[in-house]
C-alpha cells in the first residue's frame, strides 16, 4: 500500500513539474501570440520594409524601425565593450588579489548597484553625469580626434552631452554588477589544485588567469556576459533619460538617437491606431531580437563545450 502511495506521489510529482516547464514555453508562444496579433495593421501596412525605413512620422502615419533598432544596438554593444572588461577585472580582484578581510564588504557593495532602480540611474545619468560630461570631457574628445579619419566622424558632432554614448555608459554601469557577480561564482568554482599546480610551475598571475582560470570557467564567464547583454538590450527608463529620443539615425556615438525600450516608453501611453501597431511591432521586434542573441549563446556555449579536451 505504501509503495503504491510512494509510486503515485511520484508520479504526481514529475507531472506537475514537467507542466512547469511547458508552462514556460505556453507563456513565450502567448506573448508571441499577442505581439503579432497586436501589430497585424503595421505588419500588413509597412511588410519588411519597416526594418530599414528610418522615418517615424505619427502625423502622415508612416513610420520605420530603423533607428529604434540601431539605437538598442549601438548602445548594448557600446555596453558590453565597456562593462566586460570592468566586471572581469572587478571578478579577478574579488577572488584572486584582494584581501580576505575586503572581499565580503567589496563584493555586497557591488551587488548593491543591482538593486538600484533604473529610474535612479537614469535621473543620476541626467542631472549628474551628463552637465559634467559635456562641458568638462565631450569638448576635448571630440577636439582630440578631430582631423583623424574614421575616428572623427565616430566621436564627432555637437557636444550635447546626451546621446547614443551616454546611455551606452549607463547601461554599463547597470550590467557590470550582473557579469561581475556570475565571473566572480564561477571563478571561484576552479579547483585550487589547478591554480595552484600553475603557480608551483612558476607562472604569474595572469598566466594562471589566462591559461587555466578562464578555459575552466569559459561557458559561465559567456553566461554571465549574455545576461548582462539581455538586461541592456531591454531597458527603458535609464535610456530614456540619456538617449535624446530623436527618432534620427546617430551620425556619431555622441548623437541623440532613440532605442526601442526608450520609444515604447515615450509614445505608447498616447498611441492609438497604427501608432499603436507600429510600437507593438517594435516590441515584436525588440522579442525577436532577444531570442536570437540568447539562442547564439546557446549555440556558441555548445560549441566550446565540444571543444573541450580537443588538442590545440
Amino acid at each position: 500500500m505504501k509503495s503504491h502511495s510512494n509510486a503515485l506521489m511520484d508520479l504526481l510529482f514529475k507531472n506537475l513539474t514537467r507542466t512547469f516547464a511547458f508552462l514556460v514555453f505556453i507563456l513565450l508562444a502567448g506573448i508571441m501570440v499577442s505581439l503579432i496579433w497586436g501589430s497585424r495593421e503595421s505588419i500588413a501596412q509597412h511588410g519588411l520594409a519597416f526594418l530599414w525605413t528610418n522615418e517615424w512620422d505619427p502625423v502622415q502615419n508612416v513610420y520605420g524601425a530603423l533607428v529604434p533598432i540601431t539605437g538598442t544596438l549601438l548602445t548594448s554593444f557600446i555596453a558590453l565593450i565597456i562593462a566586460v572588461p570592468v566586471s572581469f577585472g572587478i571578478a579577478m580582484f574579488l577572488t584572486e588579489l584582494s584581501p580576505v578581510w575586503l572581499r565580503r564588504p567589496l563584493g555586497t557593495a557591488i551587488e548593491m548597484l543591482a538593486a538600484i532602480p533604473s529610474i535612479i540611474y537614469g535621473m543620476w545619468g541626467l542631472f549628474v553625469f551628463v552637465p559634467l560630461f559635456q562641458q568638462y570631457i565631450q569638448p576635448h574628445v571630440i577636439e582630440f580626434f578631430e582631423g583623424v579619419p574614421v575616428l572623427e566622424q565616430i566621436f564627432g558632432g555637437a557636444p550635447f552631452g546626451i546621446g547614443v554614448f551616454t546611455a551606452g555608459l549607463i547601461l554599463s554601469i547597470m550590467i557590470i554588477p550582473f557579469i561581475a557577480a556570475v565571473m566572480r561564482d564561477v571563478f571561484e568554482l576552479v579547483p585550487p589544485m589547478l591554480k595552484e599546480s600553475a603557480y608551483g610551475l612558476g607562472s604569474t598571475t595572469w598566466e594562471v588567469v589566462w591559461k587555466v582560470i578562464l578555459p575552466y570557467t569559459k561557458s559561465g564567464v559567456i553566461g554571465g556576459i549574455m545576461l548582462g547583454l539581455g538586461r541592456a538590450l531591454g531597458e527603458t527608463m535609464a535610456v530614456t533619460f540619456v538617449i535624446g529620443n530623436s527618432f534620427n539615425l546617430p551620425d556619431s556615438i555622441f548623437a541623440p538617437s532613440n532605442s526601442i525600450a526608450s520609444a515604447l516608453a515615450n509614445e505608447f501611453n498616447e498611441a492609438g491606431g497604427m501608432q499603436k501597431a507600429a510600437l507593438l511591432e517594435l516590441g515584436l521586434i525588440l522579442f525577436l531580437i532577444t531570442t536570437i542573441v540568447l539562442a547564439f549563446s546557446k549555440m556558441l556555449l555548445l560549441r566550446l563545450s565540444k571543444s573541450e579536451g580537443t588538442s590545440r
